[in-house]
């Protein structure tokens, strides 16, 4: 059984102005200077600390593992009670979700996000139900772009890695994808600092109403 295998943040859902705020908030409160949007979004993919230890880069701050802990903590705990004030899914994935799971496909995401607000967003937007597996940056010992985490959420879909597709909008998906042993198909609406089709996806799409046909081609192009 093949499995669709969605990133989240900037794949399915447009979270960027959430993360702001909740970045911005810790940063703050930690006095150091708010970092604007478009910059963020050149951070985002590699999970919560690494997007603090990364605004912290911004800051020109000398940081330790210790006190991005406590940063971290602060963005959990403020995160995970402004889960959804501004996300939503990106146009026309729920069409898309829905159309895919009716053809038979098995679904599942593969995000950096920790668990423990992957989960409750996903049920916030009501996507939850849609998925057949669900894995967040912590749910093994190590995130993507390790194959680990892709290779599990396919496992626990109940699919098999041949037939199964990655679906992304950055180079840790894309690297994620090749270092599983899957094909990836990349959106470019999502949070990247440079196109994605220069990261060299199997394709590249523009709106979720594009993903079924280019599902159909990247499976004819490895068959």
């Amino acid at each position: 059984m093949s499995v669709l295998v969605f990133d989240l943040d900037g794949t399915l859902v447009s979270s960027m102005e959430d993360l702001v705020a909740t970045l911005n908030v810790v940063m703050t409160a930690a006095g150091h200077a708010a970092i604007p949007s478009d910059e963020v979004a050149h951070m985002v993919g590699m999970g919560a600390k690494v997007l603090i230890q990364r605004g912290l880069d911004y800051n020109g701050v000398d940081w330790t593992e210790e006190t991005v802990e406590q940063l971290f903590q602060h963005f959990l705990d403020y995160y995970a009670a402004n889960i959804a004030v501004h996300t939503k899914p990106f146009d026309g994935v729920v069409r898309a979700l829905e159309a895919f799971r009716e053809d038979g496909w098995k679904l599942a995401v593969c995000t950096n996000k920790a668990e423990r607000l992957t989960l409750p967003l996903l049920a916030e937007l009501d996507l939850d139900k849609h998925f057949d597996a669900v894995v967040g940056g912590d749910t093994f010992d190590l995130p993507k772009p390790d194959a680990k985490p892709v290779h599990g959420a396919i496992e626990r879909a109940g699919g098999t890695i041949a037939g199964s597709i990655m679906i992304g909008d950055s180079g840790t998906d894309i690297n994620a994808a090749r270092n599983a042993g899957i094909p990836v198909i990349a959106v470019d609406f999502g949070y990247t600092p440079v196109h994605v089709s220069e990261l060299g996806p199997d394709k590249v799409i523009s709106h979720f109403d594009e993903l079924a046909p280019a599902v159909a081609e990247v499976i004819q192009n490895t068959a």
